[in-house]
């Protein structure tokens, strides 16, 4: 799915990999809010995010993004194995990585760091705390 937010300027491609529709919700509205240029595209798991940035199947003409925001607890192929993935590939691994999930677990923060993520942030966003909104 891509959506067009903002209308300034030359858009940012944004992959957004997160299983969580309301988080997805949430990401849109901030982008929204920031009034920022950006074709924004969901993967809902690990395996998507791959084939996405493999332009494999039905992904075949998706565009290189400009930013990766990744959640760590995906189904099908967790997060750790998404950013791995990205930092190996010569091809992938100079677009920058967000890590954007709600553990604040020092372990995560040093083995995302560890695995060459460009950011780490806590979110508050969970649907726990989406609802509380």
């Amino acid at each position: 799915m891509t959506e067009l937010i903002g209308m300034d300027a030359k858009a940012i491609e944004v992959l957004v990999v997160e299983d969580s529709p309301g988080d997805v919700r949430l990401t849109r509205e901030a982008f929204k809010d920031a009034k920022v240029h950006v074709n924004l595209h969901v993967a809902a798991d690990g395996f998507a995010a791959m084939a996405f940035l493999s332009r494999q199947g039905e992904y075949a003409n998706a565009p290189r993004p400009d930013l990766i925001l990744l959640d760590l607890n995906l189904p099908k192929k967790d997060g750790w194995e998404v950013l791995e993935g990205i930092k190996e590939s010569p091809t992938l691994k100079s677009i920058p990585v967000v890590i954007l999930t709600t553990s604040a677990a020092e372990a995560d923060i040093m083995r995302s760091y560890q695995l060459h993520a460009n950011c780490y942030i806590t979110s508050p966003w969970g649907l726990e705390a989406s609802s509380k909104w």
